[in-house]
């Protein structure tokens, strides 16, 4: 707990839910809430903007479709609004699988905040932008309300529900609530700085190779230590501007992401290894000679840190057995991507696949913190161990994790039902009114940019 006066800090006002974290969990989660009857659901969030991570260091959803020769949309509902709208602004498109991974949803990312604002505008959420949880208050063993800190200074917002969509499971920690931080039993994820370049010939980098070229000349570069690249690996990719392209390559390591100094190391450290790529991609790669960095992550992308314990834990055996739940709220079909370093200092990116293109059955109970009736969680701090978090952090999923802790949060009020205590089968047939997917879908194609719409559960 923060050594602050509780009592000094003037309450600012009063909502049903609150959510802390406007990042694609957060913001589908305020959607969903507002969708299923909450009258006042408010979303802080510390940057300027809504979005997280998916504005702030990335341009593609991974998680709607499941990898494979075989697609399956498994993802829909507030996912499909945000996509639909970046669609009408003809901002997005799909491209083919990257390491496996599943069809990506590539978008513009400078469109979706602008998408995220009018989503959450026109459905009537108070969002306060530049707010920083500081602290939570309880009296009598209950939440009351939390502090935050903006341009205004210290306030207090009071509520009913609390949702942690902050990724980093903020909320949580200052709660007293439960949690396993990473790196405590397995090594933590290694984090990345994304970086953008423009006046790519993408046509010529196709013709002298494309991805396996670029792989070969990355190999060469370590090996011959003309660049000191952190990594053999990566991943380049079109984006929705003309000449552009995102990579996902740079490997930053050895730092918490709960702690400022080390994330301002880890900052510095990204930047300083986006810029040898660029040297090396202008040097060594065809098509790059005359290409520039035009941005940056505007923050590092932390994969994990706090994993909250909840009244259950998804696994590593439940996402390769195909689990099933009777309290499913979604379906995960990614598979395990875990980015770590090893013991010689290389990379390695450790996958393991749901067999046969098939999905796992993802439990309301993982979004339940076990010390809290007051509480959900979504996002990359749900209730999962290691191995599990690295299959079910997908965008798709955090959106589809949203979205069903938000309905929840409504119902529970409209009922007034305890959070544990809300009957699973009415969330579930909400949720599936609401374009939810709970089951399976048969074989959908997803091969082409312009075929969002006919791959709609």
């Amino acid at each position: 707990m923060n050594c602050i006066n509780h009592n000094a800090v003037p309450l600012a006002f009063e909502t049903d839910v609150l959510i802390i974290g406007a990042g694609s969990a957060g913001c589908s989660a305020a959607l969903a809430a507002k969708a299923t009857g909450a009258d006042k659901v408010t979303l802080i969030e510390r940057a300027g903007f809504p979005g997280g991570i998916s504005t702030q260091a990335l341009d593609t959803f991974y998680g709607f479709f499941t990898p494979g020769d075989n697609p399956k949309k498994v993802a829909g509902g507030i996912g499909n609004q945000v996509v639909d709208a970046l669609d009408a602004a003809g901002a997005v498109f799909l491209r083919p699988n990257t390491y496996g991974a599943g069809t990506g949803v590539n978008y513009n990312p400078e469109r979706l905040k602008l998408v995220w604002d009018q989503l959450l505008g026109d459905a009537g959420v108070q969002t306060l932008l530049h707010t920083n949880l500081v602290d939570v208050v309880q009296v009598q063993g209950r939440i009351n309300s939390v502090v935050v800190f903006g341009k205004q200074g210290f306030v207090r917002i009071k509520a009913r529900v609390f949702i942690d969509a902050s990724g980093d499971a903020d909320f949580c920690h200052f709660a007293g609530i439960g949690y396993e931080t990473a790196g405590q039993n397995e090594p933590v994820q290694t984090m990345t700085t994304t970086f953008r370049m423009s006046n790519v010939d993408l046509d010529r980098y196709q013709e002298a190779g494309g991805k396996k070229m670029l792989m070969q000349k990355m190999e060469q570069a370590v090996e011959s230590r003309t660049h000191a690249l952190p990594r053999k690996a990566g991943s380049i990719h079109k984006m929705n501007a003309e000449g552009c392209i995102s990579t996902v390559a740079v490997r930053v390591a050895g730092y918490s992401g709960l702690d400022a100094a080390d994330l301002t190391k880890a900052e510095q450290d990204g930047r300083r290894q986006a810029f040898i790529y660029e040297d090396f991609l202008r040097d060594c790669v065809p098509g790059f000679e005359t290409s520039n960095i035009i941005g940056l992550s505007s923050s590092i992308g932390v994969r994990e840190s706090r994993r909250v314990y909840g009244h259950y834990r998804l696994t590593r055996e439940d996402c390769l057995s195909k689990a099933e739940f009777e309290d499913k709220v979604l379906l995960c079909g990614a598979p395990i991507e875990d980015h770590r370093e090893s013991s010689d200092g290389e990379e390695e990116t450790h996958w393991a696949y749901v067999p046969d293109g098939g999905v796992y059955e993802v439990p309301y109970r993982c979004f339940l913190p076990r010390d809290n009736e007051q509480t959900l969680v979504c996002g990359r701090c749900f209730s999962a161990t290691h191995d599990a978090h690295a299959s079910c952090r997908s965008m798709a999923q955090t959106m589809a994790m949203g979205h069903a802790c938000g309905t929840a949060a409504a119902l529970a009020l409209k009922l007034g039902s305890l959070l544990p205590e809300l009957p699973v089968a009415q969330l579930q047939d909400t949720l599936r009114h609401q374009g939810a997917v709970l089951e399976a879908p048969a074989h959908r194609a997803a091969t082409g940019p312009d075929d969002w719409n006919l791959n709609h559960s």
